[in-house]
């Protein structure tokens, strides 16, 4: 998300689930044609739709609370969920002549943020979808309760992406954060206290894409479009464009990686000189060979948002600790507090001094914030990604990091990406996980039993990636 406030402004509203009928029926006639011709995706294969159709007919029957915890390598997510529920299950549940209540549809979470830069329509939409918002950075006990709640009696099953965002890599799992798996537990709680006898799962879904035809001129097209803005003279390559060759992609390879080293070579340079950090900028020449190439790539990737992040928590006056995606967490919602503000609609008002001075605290938040927006572009960056396996993927998600990067380095905002080719998406549906079995080993010890149910989740997420072919 990039948050481009400059003013103090009220505090954020809860945007309360508010399912529409209408708003739904009309969401699901036009659905097939928007992922098709707006998000360029001409393929959705399901693996394992009965599995799913099968936890609908349990829903349906009163037996079964279920939590569907998705992948989320994309922001195309969304669309490709939605065929599932919408398209997909009801039309297997037909083949086996299961009848599932009519509208086959489900609850999901969203971040806060989303409606902040995608605009407030997308609230109202999400709204009258029966989406629940979340604040990622705090406890947020409305959101939480309002999750907690259509977990347990809502008219759908809840689906949430337990990663907490898209991390831009279809072969890469995030590492999970616990919420996903505390819910599944307060939901047979819930069921305890209520004297229910319902059961209740996580059932993983893996999500992953390929491009029907591998956009090899696309990309070579990005990677002189990236050069030139970085300051390299764009190389004369030695295969035709679209060469999918190996001696190709080795020279494609060398240059998405000088590209790579010279962004954070600039990024380095301007840390130590306007935050006076100590980042080496020393070159990588040898890193091309297969075991020393990538990792000093890696580890100054890891020097430089760590350097990032702390510009940031300095200001916020927030301590260093945790996962990056942690610190990232707690930076945006530093931010947050200090933009969407309760005295903004105080009693009395603000005097023209007061709120000025409100908005220029605002306008540097939003400002720290910046730091903190490049480090979640690379937080499941390895400097490894593309040369274990150069596909057609990862050369595109790389790049399109990379782009992402120059474009919040210009102040602009990224988001939507360009489309580089059609797309095929596979929704792999996982086996589901009791969380009703578990409930002894959490009543024993609530922090461990959930950190195991997230390990487990993470590893049958993780199960679900199919790699696709490939390799220098």
């Amino acid at each position: 998300m990039v948050n481009l406030a400059s003013r103090a402004q009220p505090p954020l509203n809860f945007i309360a689930p508010a399912l529409d009928t209408r708003v739904l029926a009309l969401a699901r006639w036009a659905m097939p044609f928007w992922i098709r011709w707006r998000e360029h995706i001409r393929q959705v294969d399901v693996v394992n739709a009965d599995g799913l159709v099968h936890l609908c007919q349990a829903f349906n029957a009163g037996e079964t609370r279920f939590l569907l915890a998705f992948r989320h390598p994309s922001p195309l997510d969304s669309y490709c969920l939605a065929y599932l529920m919408w398209q997909a299950v009801p039309q297997r549940a037909r083949e086996l002549g299961i009848d599932l209540k009519h509208p086959v549809h489900a609850h999901f979470i969203y971040d806060r943020g989303i409606p902040l830069w995608a605009g407030d329509w997308v609230g109202w939409i999400y709204s009258r979808l029966g989406g629940t918002p979340i604040q990622r950075g705090k406890v947020d006990r409305q959101g939480l309760r309002s999750a907690r709640q259509l977990l347990a009696n809502g008219h759908f099953p809840l689906a949430a992406a337990p990663e907490g965002g898209n991390n831009g890599h279809t072969e890469i799992v995030s590492p999970l954060e616990p919420g996903v798996a505390q819910m599944g537990f307060w939901c047979v709680e819930d069921m305890h206290s209520q004297g229910r006898s319902e059961r209740v799962a996580i059932a993983p879904l893996g999500i992953t894409y390929r491009y029907l035809t591998p956009p090899w001129q696309e990309l070579d097209r990005w990677l002189s479009r990236l050069e030139q803005a970085n300051g390299l003279a764009a190389p004369t390559p030695a295969y035709v464009p679209g060469d999918s060759s190996e001696p190709a992609l080795e020279q494609r390879y060398r240059r998405l990686y000088a590209l790579g080293e010279r962004l954070l070579t600039l990024m380095e340079g301007y840390y130590n000189q306007v935050y006076g950090t100590a980042l080496s900028q020393a070159s990588s020449q040898s890193g091309f060979g297969p075991g020393d190439g990538p990792a000093p790539l890696g580890d100054r990737l890891e020097a430089l948002m760590n350097a990032a992040l702390q510009v940031a928590e300095t200001y916020f006056h927030l301590p260093p600790k945790g996962s990056p995606i942690d610190r990232c967490r707690r930076i945006e919602q530093a931010g947050w507090e200090r933009i969407f503000r309760q005295d903004i609609v105080g009693d009395p008002p603000l005097s023209a001094v007061e709120r000025g001075l409100a908005d220029r605290e605002a306008e540097e938040a939003g400002l720290r914030m910046w730091h903190m927006r490049l480090v979640e572009n690379f937080v499941a960056v390895t400097g490894q990604y593309v040369r274990q396996r150069p596909s057609a993927e990862r050369f595109a998600e790389t790049v399109m990091i990379l782009r992402d990067t120059v474009c919040l380095v210009q102040g602009e905002n990224p988001y939507p990406r360009p489309q580089l080719g059609p797309q095929r998406a596979q929704l792999t549906v996982g086996p589901p996980i009791s969380v009703s079995d578990r409930w002894p080993d959490y009543k024993a010890n609530r922090k461990q039993a959930v950190a195991q149910l997230t390990t487990d989740l993470q590893t049958a997420l993780e199960a679900m990636i199919a790699p696709a072919p490939g390799g220098l």
